[in-house]
């Protein structure tokens, strides 16, 4: 969907030029209950509240770099949830605040992150990150400091598999890739399709890897298979061997920033069947960069601001009001993660990694705006994903596709 920048969003970027001279921008925030309106937010190496008053959180993500619009809706998923769990006296007696770093969309970033949250901060859970990729560098810093770690949004399988203290509050690709399979074969209704992937991306890697198991499996054929390389912005060659296989749906795993370009390319060489793609799809630059050529096409998600449920219209108007906008399902996540976070340490019988990381493991039932949440013996949440189709403007639900 599209969205217009926010006043939030602004200061937030202005303090991240503000702490340009560091290597890695990083914030730290902290609501007071009863304040309202907007996180305060402070520099690089602003000394955090006493850890007798404060449990503080971290978060790393993708404020700059490539995947910039997932790292600033996460970011605001997780303020929203600290400002409301502040309002209504925090947890165990104290306050909540976070630490947020920049990863700049790089996976060394993510584990340089981890890393400083881990033995400098002395953080409790940390929240983050959205690709693939990077949350597991991260987690294997997590796994081996012993410290939880909730993913809101990466759906590759490996993950949580690095370890018990990592989780996730998203579906994972199997799922994923076999929501696109059936969507194309039973409701478009193709008996043909072709795959373009990242092989930079262990999350393009992982939902191809799926799509074309699944899609042969229900009878239809994979006529071609390309690859490309995040970071590329020629897609020709690869999309011309594409058009003479004459494919009904192309699927092409990947994130906005390569999608929007290759929509156009294929549009330019007279490809007009749909594309479909999954979560990583979903930024309001994929309008920009892919303009007319996007629309028509289909991508599966998390959740859609279309749901009439109580739970995910108040989310939604709180989420307006702190930001102006209305919020995509990275914000959506990173708000149920947090919250998941935020609950077990309510019922935790300590504030200690194991105690935490334990209540975490027995989340069922949990009303998430992004679905309801039960963590399987495997750290990851079984949940339904949506389908949604791209319009000229906004992205609108076509079907909930269950487990």
């Amino acid at each position: 969907m599209r969205r217009n920048p926010s006043f939030g969003l602004a200061a937030t970027l202005a303090v991240l030029l503000a702490a340009g001279c560091e290597k890695k921008s990083s914030t730290t925030t902290e609501n007071p209950a009863g304040t309202g309106g907007n996180p305060a937010t402070g520099t690089a190496g602003q000394t955090p509240p006493a850890a007798s008053d404060v449990i503080l959180l971290g978060e790393v993500g993708s404020l700059t770099g490539a995947q910039a619009t997932f790292g600033i809706s996460t970011r605001n998923g997780v303020e929203l949830a600290i400002n409301e769990t502040n309002a209504e006296g925090g947890v165990k007696g104290k306050k909540l605040a976070v630490r947020v770093y920049d990863d700049q969309s790089k996976p060394e970033e993510a584990a340089n992150a981890a890393t400083r949250l881990i033995t400098q901060d002395k953080v409790k859970i940390i929240l983050g990150e959205v690709a693939s990729t990077n949350s597991i560098a991260m987690a294997h810093k997590a796994q081996e400091a012993g410290v939880p770690m909730i993913t809101p949004s990466s759906t590759n399988e490996k993950v949580t598999a690095i370890g018990d203290y990592i989780f996730r509050v998203c579906f994972i690709d199997p799922f994923q890739g076999f929501v696109m399979a059936k969507f194309a074969k039973e409701n478009l209704k193709t008996t043909k399709a072709a795959v373009l992937r990242d092989t930079k991306s262990d999350y393009s890697q992982g939902l191809s890897d799926v799509f074309i198991r699944k899609y042969t499996e229900m009878g239809g054929k994979i006529v071609e298979t390309q690859s490309f390389a995040q970071g590329d912005t020629d897609f020709r060659s690869q999309l011309t061997a594409i058009r003479s296989a004459k494919p009904e749906a192309i699927y092409v795993p990947g994130y906005y920033n390569d999608v929007g370009i290759i929509a156009r390319q294929a549009r330019e060489l007279g490809i007009k069947v749909p594309l479909l793609g999954g979560d990583g799809w979903e930024s309001e630059k994929l309008w920009e960069l892919g303009g007319t050529a996007v629309v028509g096409s289909y991508f599966s998600n998390h959740y859609s601001p279309e749901d009439p449920s109580p739970r995910v219209q108040n989310f939604i108007a709180a989420y307006k009001k702190a930001y102006g906008s209305v919020p995509d399902s990275l914000a959506a996540l990173a708000y149920d993660a947090a919250k998941v976070g935020i609950e077990a340490m309510r019922k935790a019988p300590s504030l200690e990694n194991k105690d935490i990381r334990d209540a975490i493991a027995q989340t069922k039932d949990f009303p998430g705006v992004a679905g309801t949440i039960t963590l399987d013996d495997k750290r990851n949440a079984i949940k339904p994903a949506v389908v949604v189709q791209v319009g000229d403007t906004t992205s609108k639900y076509v079907a909930t596709i269950t487990p």
